[in-house]
């Protein structure tokens, strides 16, 4: 990995590249050791607050968690952590990284925050709640008393696990595929056209009955060893992680119950699950409905989980088989989310929540503010990290890129873009190439232009 004592900015079609931020090392960091902090924080907010489409009016079995990893031994610390919500944007993922940041003794551009996008979970954009106060509108989901505690909780936590090492000697690498739960939600008509959506729950058989379509099916884990002991697991699989939601009460939905059940066999291991890029990827095609299968989709999910954990090879991990890079990307943004700003009276709760962030988005991007893509370099492993709600081609496009590595994706970071579609897709049209995407066909190639150089750098 090349060292900088300050970072480096390169600008190329409009993009900035920042390279990994170096430090002096310690006597042991140059001697090679690797530390690894985890932390693990209940982020289930209560009855009476907003979730994302409705009011939270009961509680569930299970919580809510933001889980992640301190990474330590190559320059500064970095921050990987998955919040089980819909979605983090804007002055949001900044509050978040720049939390993190201080507790773990880092900068935020090697902080990672990303969300399962569960939708009976909250939704998190300062700068949303503070324009539609602007307004003197409700900044109802966007309302952020509970988000502010919870990065309370989140920096006492995190400084106490900086308090606690645990030496990583090795990290495991396993994949396998996930059966009969992902499915691909766009569905082309004999024109060409996206004109059935197979949402996550499907009640027509004819629907149900179209193939999967274009998926991934691998789950792919990363593990973190001290020795033969695992001390934390990263799990990467792109689906919509909904069985049915809008039941009032916040429910981590069939990926959370993989994830305890997975907890569950391998108990000495913190379980940290990341939503790949699955914005067109749903369980309809084994989904009518019916509450019994949120059981059923958990247990596929944990079956695949178990078998690449099964996989799983082991490598030794040394400080200089760590590496971070970097880059903002400026997207070209929808004409329907700038013209937002005229119309929010016009708009329900429910049109405002999946939208408002876009604008905001667009309003920072005047700013020079802008979201930042990562890859971490974990021996011959790299994890990507994606902004928004990214269609799984972009996932298929980056392990393409580097067939000879062990690549995994993480999708819904920075959620302010909603929807990334290829540029096909804008002219096939469907919900995720609408309204729903807050930038225009541009934005693939300004995409696939950074993924392939952080991949490659």
């Amino acid at each position: 990995m090349r060292k900088y004592s300050h970072p480096c900015i390169r600008i190329a079609c409009s993009l900035i590249l920042v390279v990994a931020i170096g430090r002096p090392l310690s006597a042991q960091e140059n001697l090679g050791s690797v530390t690894v902090h985890v932390f693990d924080v209940d982020a289930t907010p209560p009855v009476g607050s907003y979730l994302t489409y409705d009011r939270m009016t009961h509680t569930w079995d299970m919580s809510l968690r933001a889980r992640g990893i301190v990474l330590c031994g190559s320059g500064k610390p970095i921050v990987l952590c998955a919040v089980d919500w819909i979605g983090i944007a804007n002055e949001g993922q900044d509050e978040f990284k720049r939390v993190l940041a201080e507790a773990a003794g880092t900068v935020p551009e090697r902080v990672e925050l990303h969300t399962v996008h569960q939708h009976d979970a909250p939704t998190c954009d300062f700068g949303a709640e503070a324009l539609l106060l602007s307004k003197g509108m409700d900044p109802i989901n966007y309302e952020g008393t509970f988000a502010r505690k919870l990065l309370g909780e989140l920096d006492s936590t995190v400084r106490a696990a900086m308090q606690h090492p645990i030496p990583v000697t090795h990290i495991g690498l396993g994949a396998a595929d996930v059966h009969k739960v992902a499915s691909n939600r766009r569905i082309l008509d004999a024109n060409g056209k996206a004109t059935i959506s197979r949402t996550s729950a499907a009640p027509k058989p004819e629907v149900r009955a179209y193939p999967e379509g274009l998926i991934d099916p691998e789950v792919s884990l990363i593990s973190f060893w001290n020795e033969d002991k695992p001390v934390a697991v990263l799990s990467y699989y792109a689906v919509h992680p909904q069985s049915y939601y809008r039941t009032g009460s916040a429910n981590p939905d069939f990926p959370g119950i993989a994830r305890f059940l997975r907890q569950l066999e391998v108990p000495d291991a913190l379980h940290i699950h990341f939503n790949g890029a699955g914005g067109d990827i749903t369980a309809g095609k084994y989904n009518d409905g019916s509450k019994e299968n949120r059981w059923l989709l958990a247990q596929r999910l944990a079956a695949g989980m178990k078998e690449a954990w099964e996989n799983t090879k082991k490598q030794p991990l040394r400080a200089n088989d760590i590496g971070w890079a970097a880059e903002p990307i400026k997207l070209p943004i929808s004409p329907s989310a700038i013209q937002l700003e005229s119309e929010l009276a016009d708009h329900n709760a429910i049109y405002l929540a999946n939208n408002v962030y876009k604008l905001v988005l667009y309003k920072r991007q005047l700013q020079g503010k802008y979201i930042q893509l990562s890859c971490l370099k974990l021996g011959s492993a790299r994890v990507l990290h994606l902004p928004g709600e990214p269609l799984v081609a972009f996932q298929l496009a980056a392990k393409k890129m580097r067939e000879e590595l062990f690549v995994a994706v993480a999708g819904y970071g920075d959620y302010a873009p909603g929807y990334i579609c290829p540029a096909a897709a804008y002219e096939e049209g469907g919900y995720e190439a609408g309204p729903a995407s807050g930038v225009t066909a541009d934005a693939a190639e300004v995409l696939l232009t950074a993924m392939e150089r952080l991949l490659k750098d």
